[in-house]
């Protein structure tokens, strides 16, 4: 897939404001820092169309942007640690839940895990959120450019075999690189293909 173009539609708190449900969505979300912005940023071929920033906790709304006129690409705050209140948190974490499970044009939730990180209770807790909930996923490993193969190869089968404890199979996995532009074209293609199975 070429990404012809990716523009801002709209940013908010309510589910009911999001667009229309009449294409294909992919919702962004990790732990707060694992380079989610920079990750949407390399995917789009924009410089910054997600708001990037080295302090934690910036993406505070649900973010809609439209790619080629065909597909939705949804950022969403980041789960975990940020700089922000207490009661900031819960309220994102209420719209955040309300809206995983009731979009109805969601493809697929795209959870983005530090390849430079062992598990984290944090992910495996989410992830099983959206097992029990029916809610389908992949997980793209981030940063793999920071840390050695062997040494990012080895936290990815620690994953596996964390997640196989309590899983009977594993969903769909990715590498990338945000700086290097590496897992662009794989993850692209995933997302044609899921495409053509928008009804």
């Amino acid at each position: 897939m070429e990404i012809k173009s990716a523009e801002f539609v709209i940013s908010n708190t309510d589910i009911s404001k999001c667009p229309s449900p009449d294409k294909p969505e992919y919702a962004f979300i990790g732990r707060s820092n694992v380079g989610k912005s920079s990750l949407i940023n390399m995917l789009t071929d924009r410089k910054s169309l997600a708001k990037t920033s080295s302090t934690p906790g910036k993406t505070q709304l649900i973010n809609h942007f439209i790619i080629n006129e065909e597909w939705y690409l949804v950022d969403l705050p980041g789960y975990g640690y940020a700089k922000t209140s207490k009661k900031n948190r819960e309220k994102w974490g209420k719209f955040i839940n309300q809206y995983l499970l009731k979009r109805e044009n969601l493809m697929c939730v795209v959870v983005l895990v530090d390849s430079r990180l062992t598990p984290q209770k944090i992910d495996m807790e989410f992830m099983e959120f959206l097992g029990q909930n029916g809610i389908p996923f992949v997980i793209v490993f981030t940063k793999i450019d920071k840390l050695s193969s062997s040494a990012y190869q080895k936290n990815i089968a620690a994953y596996k075999r964390e997640m196989l404890k309590t899983w009977e199979s594993l969903p769909p996995i990715f590498k990338s690189s945000a700086s290097s532009g590496y897992g662009k074209e794989i993850f692209l293609d995933f997302i044609t293909e899921t495409n053509k199975h928008w009804k």
